[in-house]
């Protein structure tokens, strides 16, 4: 049996209140190391300018992705904001069964579950915005959310950084370049961990 089949990769996942940074930090990470691989969620919410189905999310209707719900073709999901999310079965056994370690985008719900089904494969990551009055700058800044939904997203993020006590690590982004560089090294000292 060769070395690569006996390691189990990593489940790595990322957590952040809206606007906080990580999905822009899992594309810095990909970028960073190509061996890492992006996890893609299936989701009920429509394409946001320069989506790409397949790449960015899987995007299906509501009947569709109901009926992947009933055939248990979904490790987790759960609604946010009125949209289902959830992150396909079969791909992230096969990936983790393989040895690649795979990044994870996800929110609070999700990461709950996905600790409780893939246990020893997760490490957690929680990525905290430097202020709540930061993260709104930042939201209104992306110019992709209604006043509303920014009100919305702020007054759950307030909830959502409670939960940081539970994850494994937790980085504040003040700086783009040096959270990916901090994660990326929280992520080579998981690798040693395992490898021993």
């Amino acid at each position: 049996m060769s070395e690569n089949s006996q390691k189990k990769g990593l489940a790595i996942i990322l957590s952040a209140p809206s606007g906080g940074g990580k999905s822009s930090i899992a594309r810095a990470l990909l970028a960073k190391d190509t061996t890492l691989v992006r996890s893609i969620s299936a989701t009920t919410r429509k394409p946001r300018p320069g989506d790409i189905d397949g790449k960015d999310y899987f995007f299906k209707s509501k009947n569709d992705f109901l009926k992947m719900i009933n055939e248990g073709k979904l490790l987790e999901y759960s609604e946010v904001y009125g949209n289902l999310y959830g992150i396909p079965k079969d791909f992230v056994e096969t990936q983790l069964q393989q040895g690649h370690d795979i990044i994870f985008d996800i929110d609070i719900q999700g990461a709950q579950k996905l600790k409780t089904i893939l246990q020893n494969a997760v490490v957690s990551i929680f990525i905290s915005p430097p202020s709540i009055q930061e993260l709104r700058k930042r939201l209104e800044a992306r110019k992709q959310d209604s006043p509303e939904e920014i009100d919305l997203r702020v007054n759950l993020a307030t909830k959502e950084i409670e939960h940081a006590k539970n994850y494994d690590h937790v980085v504040v982004n003040n700086d783009f370049l040096t959270s990916v560089n901090t994660i990326y090294d929280l992520i080579k000292s998981e690798r040693k961990k395992r490898e021993v």
